[in-house]
């Protein structure tokens, strides 16, 4: 059963962690929800990971935490992420979990509370940045950090604008390319930055069925490929991501017809490249997710596991790989389209 939507939280209690409260960023939160209550607590995991939560129930009214990140302020990529051909490809996580409730996302089993955890100390994920970029493998490519892998940022760009503060931070940075991936329809939160040929604006785009199915809470379609337009019309980079391709009934013939919807939305020429996926989830969030969400159908088809992830089986990959890149290759260079294949 799909939630009732969910744009902007109230926020009722706001959880601070101590330390946090110093960060002008913490400051700048607390203004914003004046009528939260404040928690102070020693540590954001005292709440974040304590047992017995109810996650579904959460997601329903999240809360706040306000929290310092502790080393490590960047991460390696994993065979679940998608590289794209880049090889210094690396990840952050300025914010823990995400205002939507895709079912097939496993932020559905990786963490035991559905409230939100953002990280006020900004300064040094970009200082861990600055390293990462002057130490990164291949200098003949950028340092490519994706900074929407365990949310999505610009949906919670109203409330902490962290893809502003990241967009800056890039323009001074010329060996990297920041990633911010989302299905938010909030483009309108970025109208007034100039576009900045270091950041890489990606929109996950399903088609109707996938999305009132699996992807709840989200904008729809046609509100996520107008904030596509205004992207491209303001010069953006933007890439599209069909990540994951879902298995629903005649998909083949879904995901064409939708594909043609796209291009005839938006300039294929103008489109940096696309990324193509299929479900996979790792074991254990599977688990979990499927003890959380029983009613999703998701979680009761035939997947194989290959090193502690679940995914539909080859030779369905490898159909997926062929209908889409042939469908995608109707509009786009083939340099311009990446699929996972792990």
């Amino acid at each position: 059963m799909r939630s009732a939507p969910v744009y902007l939280p109230d926020f009722s209690h706001i959880y601070i962690e101590e330390g946090a409260e110093k960060y002008p960023l913490t400051q700048d939160i607390l203004q914003r929800f004046p009528d939260a209550v404040h928690v102070s607590i020693p540590d954001y995991k005292t709440a974040f990971n304590r047992s017995g939560q109810d996650f579904i129930q959460q997601k329903k009214s999240m809360k706040l935490i306000l929290a310092v990140k502790k080393p490590p302020f960047i991460y390696e990529s994993t065979d679940i992420l998608q590289d794209a051909g880049f090889e210094n490809f690396v990840y952050a996580t300025p914010l823990l979990n995400c205002l939507y409730n895709c079912q097939y996302c496993f932020l559905q089993g990786m963490y035991p509370s559905a409230n939100l955890v953002a990280f006020v100390n900004e300064d040094n994920f970009f200082n861990e940045v600055r390293n990462a970029i002057s130490h990164r493998e291949n200098r003949d490519q950028p340092l490519v950090l994706s900074i929407s892998y365990n949310t999505d940022l610009l949906a919670f760009e109203n409330i902490i604008p962290f893809c502003k503060h990241w967009i800056e931070f890039a323009a001074n940075q010329p060996d990297v390319l920041i990633e911010i991936r989302t299905k938010s329809a909030l483009f309108n939160a970025l109208k007034n930055i100039d576009p900045n040929r270091n950041v890489l604006l990606s929109w996950t785009l399903s088609p109707k069925v996938v999305v009132d199915k699996y992807e709840w809470d989200t904008p729809p379609l046609a509100k996520r490929l107008k904030a596509v337009r205004q992207a491209l019309a303001k010069g953006w980079n933007v890439r599209l991501c069909f990540d994951p391709i879902m298995i629903v009934p005649e998909w083949q013939k879904v995901y064409s017809h939708f594909l043609d919807d796209v291009f005839s939305a938006l300039p294929a020429d103008q489109i940096y490249d696309t990324v193509v996926g299929v479900f996979r989830m790792n074991k254990d969030f599977f688990q979990r997710a499927r003890k959380r969400e029983p009613r999703v159908d998701i979680y009761y088809k035939d997947y194989e596991l290959k090193d502690g992830v679940l995914s539909i089986a080859k030779d369905k990959r490898a159909e997926v790989k062929t209908v889409i890149s042939d469908k995608l290759g109707q509009y786009l260079e083939k340099k311009k389209v990446n699929i996972w294949n792990s």
